[in-house]
């Protein structure tokens, strides 16, 4: 079993996202939680977020992948823009309450020259101070490409900032394909070695969402461009692979392809008929 989706506008709100991802033949999606360049998201509306549960219980919807804003850098070197992620964070974290049990990316952040042991040490230490014992919301960190001075390029950068955290619980790995590709581990020639190598420094039990993008960059490019689904050099088969590996079931696959409704509705039906569970 695997959940196919896209992201999916949240302008209009929680069931019109719903309806919008039936519509594109998905049964999960993600959403970002206030505009991705920042800003302020809209408030709650209580009686539209229980209409969504409904239909997201109606139709068997897989978790949710909300996503945080791209300007939110939790390792900045600026304390405005870390206490920007501090508040962004808490304040999307409350507003995830009102759909529990689902999954909130972000991208661990760029230390901007500090040095990635003192972003990582940044990273976990607004986490601990966000991350609430009663929340049922699990946040994720992102695989990243490695470009510039991202944090979270390998998959040791990522478990340095897990074992900081103090409510381990909540936490888990969102793994992009493009980014991995990208950053260097060959998905497409040694899946397994790579999900063992995943395995053995963080935990499979940890990778709760996958990003299914193919690269147009060759491998180990560290530039994070992605592409549409069998058109880049990961490939089809690949993709045909992850999608299958038996240690990959259940978890919501997100495609973040450069892509509109028509070619996201096209890649979800392709996915799905390379699935063979």
């Amino acid at each position: 079993m695997i959940y196919i989706g896209s992201h999916i506008s949240a302008s209009k709100g929680y069931e019109a996202m719903g309806r919008q991802a039936l519509k594109l033949g998905a049964d999960t999606f993600a959403f970002f939680t206030r505009n991705p360049r920042g800003g302020k998201a809209k408030a709650m509306d209580e009686a539209d977020v229980s209409r969504f549960l409904a239909l997201a219980e109606e139709h068997s919807f897989g978790k949710l992948v909300a996503h945080a804003p791209y300007t939110m850098n939790a390792c900045a070197a600026k304390e405005d823009i870390r206490r920007f992620a501090r508040e962004t964070m808490e304040d999307d974290l409350a507003r995830m309450e009102y759909t529990p049990g689902n999954y909130y990316n972000f991208h661990p952040g760029s230390h901007v020259g500090q040095g990635s042991e003192a972003g990582i040490e940044m990273i976990a230490e607004i986490l601990n101070e966000v991350l609430k014992p009663e929340q049922t919301t699990t946040v994720l960190l992102e695989t990243m490409a490695g470009k510039g001075s991202e944090v979270g390029r390998s998959f040791e950068e990522l478990q340095e900032i897990l074992k900081r955290v103090k409510l381990k619980e909540k936490m888990g790995v969102c793994f992009d394909t493009c980014h991995v590709w990208d950053a260097g581990y060959d998905i497409v020639n040694d899946l397994d070695g790579v999900l063992d190598k995943f395995d053995t420094v963080i935990g499979l039990e940890n990778l709760k969402a996958i990003h299914m993008n193919d690269s147009m960059n060759p491998f180990a490019s560290h530039k994070d461009r992605h592409e549409k689904i069998g058109r880049g050099q990961i490939g089809l088969e690949a993709m045909k692979q992850i999608i299958n590996h038996p240690k990959l079931q259940g978890r919501p696959v997100i495609l973040e392809t450069p892509n509109d409704d028509a070619g996201w509705a096209e890649e979800i039906a392709l996915l799905k008929s390379l699935h063979s569970g």
